[in-house]
């Protein structure tokens, strides 16, 4: 494979579009270009949570497949018409979800982001997550898309959720319980 870009600052975005995959410009406040641009938060902000100091080896390996996943996904939202997500992907998310989960104890009470860093960081990626698939259902309302997309997204946020949990686990830090406004008074 020969270089994919020679030149990173092109000046053609200066007249507030940018280029598709196939060779189209669209304006960057369209649903296409935003959405592209919240999965690619998305993807530092998992990035950011990689680089936490004690991650559990198995959730940085599976981190590191989802930040893989989400590039297919950034090209299937940047060629539109392409199909390059999979169910295979969707599945393995609905399989890291039941195996972090099944050593999670049910939830007492709502929990509130934090516990250590790592697991508030897994929570910030979790808000960022439901916004982009907040974004590319709208995109599927004006431009009809394939169902792996927002199932991912879908999937993935659950995923991060529970991830926080069973981080705050691995660091022998309890989640966060939310407390009644009459509790907390107490």
């Amino acid at each position: 494979m020969g270089n994919r870009l020679s030149v990173i600052s092109t000046r053609t975005g200066d007249d507030g579009t940018t280029g598709l995959g196939d060779g189209s410009r669209k304006p960057k406040h369209t649903l296409r270009i935003v959405a592209l641009g919240e999965v690619d938060e998305l993807n530092s902000v998992l990035g950011l949570l990689c680089a936490e100091a004690g991650l559990p080896e198995a959730v940085a390996h599976d981190l590191n497949t989802i930040q893989h996943d989400l590039f297919d996904m950034g090209a299937e939202l940047c060629i539109p018409g392409h199909t390059a997500l999979q169910a295979a992907q969707v599945a393995f998310l609905d399989a890291r979800l039941a195996h972090y989960n099944s050593d999670l104890g049910p939830l007492q009470e709502f929990i509130l982001p934090g516990g250590c860093r790592a697991a508030a960081q897994a929570h910030v990626a979790r808000t960022v997550c439901r916004r982009a698939e907040r974004t590319l259902v709208a995109l599927h309302e004006q431009e009809p898309q394939g169902d792996a997309p927002r199932q991912y997204l879908n999937r993935l946020s659950d995923l991060l959720f529970v991830l926080a949990r069973f981080i705050n686990r691995a660091h022998g830090v309890p989640d966060v319980a939310w407390q009644r406004h009459e509790a907390r008074k107490a």
